[in-house]
């Protein structure tokens, strides 16, 4: 039986886009085991199981690239204890399972058993999320047979051509599959307004919760918002906005610290709008379903892969970028407002255009056919 191993870590970012090549994996057949060594987080514990893909957790350092007294001697402690100790134990679990390729989504969490996998030979195969390659997949970049890319090639500087395949970035299949009428059940939706469905990531983002606060009163005049808020800001958004909103218009907002899988295909298929950040597992998931966006890159994101991401996916029309300086209250209503009243059809077809539906089935085909 053949063995794929798949590595990354840190966000779900990593996680789901494995989960989605595993899908399309299994479809073609099971003779092979599907495996996991990356860092213990919430998102590889939740779901890595749920996907039945075993999982064997290491050490994994991270470089801190502010600055700070903590962070240089938290750095020094990953650089010269961490890693190491992590590329130590995958190199000992990779022995004993002997994978006959390994799938790296990249993150901190891959740099180990990368590294580890080299040693032993392994073929790599890497995938790259972002317009802008990160630290980690520029040094798993050198070390992979072939790299593949969401977005444009052109666009990408941080790779050898020639090793670069165009695929997109995978996405879980189950969020096409969303109901608008459990929706609504779901949601508790009151169904008269268009309904706006605002994500701030797996860790939620307090200047977007801020600024939804900052205009909530006006919002909910025109529109139904279904807002995931993160675990950390759930309940001062959620008692400021019933301190500060009558009754008639609190029916109309429905905060949510987490949005399961389920929870977002039904959000995603009901809204008539999303308003994000620039990850590109998000800008993926928003193409594929063909929604007008407003986009908030997250300055200071490493090498500013999220404004670069942003105005790629913006190119041809398919959303609306606001960096945080231009991201106030009552501009965002004005472009919210905008959007949905001049912009939607044009944005929902050039969405569609800019989709890789099949980057889950290019990347488990290609893999497949080459241990095959």
């Amino acid at each position: 039986m053949k063995r794929i191993l798949f590595t990354g870590g840190g966000t779900g970012g990593h996680i789901f886009p494995i989960i989605a090549i595993a899908e399309e994996m299994r479809k073609r057949g099971s003779n092979f085991k599907l495996e996991y060594i990356g860092p213990s987080d919430f998102t590889s514990k939740t779901f890595l199981p749920q996907a039945k893909i075993e999982a064997h957790y290491i050490s994994s350092g991270k470089l801190r690239r502010y600055f700070s007294i903590k962070s240089f001697f938290s750095n020094l402690f990953d650089l010269f204890i961490g890693i190491p100790f992590g590329i130590f134990q995958a190199f000992i679990i990779m022995f004993f399972i002997a994978p006959d390729v390994i799938v790296s989504k990249g993150g901190f969490g891959s740099i180990p058993v990368v590294i580890a996998g080299f040693i032993l030979r392994i073929p790599i195969f890497m995938h790259e999320s972002d317009v802008v390659g990160g630290l980690a997949n520029k040094i798993g970049g050198k070390l992979s047979e072939k790299i593949f890319v969401s977005f444009p090639a052109s666009e990408i500087e941080d790779f050898p051509k020639d090793k670069m395949i165009e695929s997109g970035n995978p996405v879980r299949s189950t969020l096409v599959l969303g109901n608008k009428e459990e929706a609504k059940v779901k949601f508790n939706l009151i169904g008269e307004k268009p309904v706006v469905l605002i994500l701030g990531g797996s860790q939620g983002s307090e200047k977007i919760n801020e600024v939804i606060l900052g205009v909530l009163v006006d919002v909910l005049q025109d529109f139904e918002i279904i807002h995931q808020t993160g675990m950390t800001g759930y309940k001062r958004v959620k008692n400021e906005a019933m301190a500060m909103i009558d009754e008639k218009l609190l029916k109309y907002y429905h905060p949510y610290f987490f949005l399961d899988e389920r929870e977002l295909a039904l959000a995603y298929a009901v809204s008539e709008c999303v308003v994000a950040r620039s990850g590109a597992g998000t800008i993926f998931e928003i193409a594929l379903l063909k929604k007008p966006s407003i986009l908030i890159p997250l300055p200071g994101s490493a090498q500013n892969h999220q404004v670069r991401n942003a105005y790629s996916y913006a190119k041809n029309g398919a959303c609306l970028v606001l960096e945080e300086g231009n991201f106030t209250p009552h501009f965002f209503f004005e472009k919210l407002k905008e959007v949905l009243k001049e912009d939607k059809e044009l944005m929902s077809k050039a969405a569609e255009l800019f989709s890789k539906p099949y980057a889950a089935v290019i990347v488990a085909r290609y893999v497949l056919d080459f241990i095959e």
